[in-house]
């Protein structure tokens, strides 16, 4: 954690976006690679980045923001389902090319938890393995491409702190918002929905918000300790054996990838046009991350973090539900084909 923080520190002063996430990501990754890290960071750490961060974006859901989102409803929804159309299109594309089944491809590029997906890959009677370091792939490439590739096109920004950094420290506040964050990823947890650690605390502080009842933000020293557990969390999840193993599937998972996030910026712009909105926060709603990294990115380069948060939301509760019965649909067209080469993976 210390050099985590040290590595946030120093991607601070280099002037990288978001560098309390990919400076402890880059750091962890090259220590567990090169085998100085023999650990992994553990997993019971991560709810703290998460509740903190949805806790954060749950503060701005004001009424104002309720009704902008609601007008935004068939926006959001059409660029859901664009989405899933250029993950169909990836994994078929790339199903070959990695040795991986279209189902297995799918798996790897659909944007949901590593774990879920390896899960979904059992059942299938498939290796997880490659699904694992593909989808590791995704949420790192995402969190390390999409910020430096916006700051490219519109110029680097020449204020790069974090907004809410000049928030006074008030432990009542903290205590409040803490206890109300975990308390509702907790009440998530126990009844079953879907990232629970995210959407309670953002569903508790978004209602607390929109009443009027709001406590203030967090401070800015928080919110990076926040991304520091994020970044080192995903950094760590990058195993010199795994890597090793999976071979060329290494390239071809990072290639896959690039190319869903190109694909998915590129309708993310179009979409954009035809509806009139800020391309930024289409493309950062569109990107095939995860909510709680594109909610921070939104938040760094001071764009609505609300309607970002909002899109992906839609994106999940489209998915989610559907992701099982799309994977054996697709399973099932593979076992009928007569020509299975791609099936197997080596």
């Amino acid at each position: 954690m210390l050099l985590a923080s040290l590595g946030g520190w120093g991607f601070q002063h280099l002037g990288s976006p978001l560098p309390w996430m990919i400076g402890p990501l880059v750091v962890t990754a090259v220590l567990c690679i090169s085998g100085l890290l023999p650990v992994q960071v553990p997993n019971k750490i991560r709810p703290f980045g998460q509740v903190i961060v949805a806790s954060q974006i749950g503060l701005t859901f004001t009424s104002e923001t309720l009704e902008k989102l609601l007008w935004l409803a068939p926006v959001m929804i059409t660029t859901a389902v664009m989405t899933l159309i250029c993950i169909l299109f990836i994994s078929v594309l790339f199903s070959r090319w990695s040795g991986m089944s279209v189902a297995q491809s799918f798996l790897s590029s659909v944007p949901t938890s590593p774990v879920e997906a390896a899960a979904m890959a059992v059942d299938l009677k498939a290796d997880p393995v490659p699904v694992i370091v593909s989808q590791t792939l995704r949420l790192a490439g995402v969190v390390l491409l999409l910020p430096f590739g916006m700051f490219a096109v519109e110029g680097w920004p020449g204020d790069r702190t974090m907004p809410y950094s000049e928030v006074a420290f008030d432990i009542s506040d903290l205590l409040i918002l803490g206890f109300f964050g975990f308390f509702a990823a907790y009440v998530f947890r126990r009844l079953r929905i879907p990232n629970p650690n995210f959407l309670g605390p953002l569903a508790t502080m978004a209602a607390l918000a929109a009443s009027g009842y709001a406590p203030a933000p967090y401070p800015g020293i928080i919110l990076a300790a926040a991304q520091v557990v994020l970044g080192s969390w995903l950094g760590s999840t990058f195993r010199k054996e795994i890597l090793t193993r999976a071979g060329r599937l290494v390239l071809t998972a990072t290639l896959s990838a690039t190319s869903l996030l190109l694909l998915c910026s590129a309708i993310a712009v179009a979409i954009a046009w035809l509806s009139g909105l800020n391309w930024q926060l289409v493309v950062l709603g569109a990107a095939p991350g995860g909510v709680t990294e594109m909610a921070l990115t939104a938040k760094f380069l001071q764009e609505d973090a609300t309607i970002v948060t909002a899109f992906h939301l839609t994106r999940i509760f489209i998915f989610m539900p559907n992701i099982p019965w799309i994977v054996a649909w697709i399973h099932r067209y593979e076992q009928r084909r007569p020509n299975k080469e791609g099936d197997n993976p080596s």
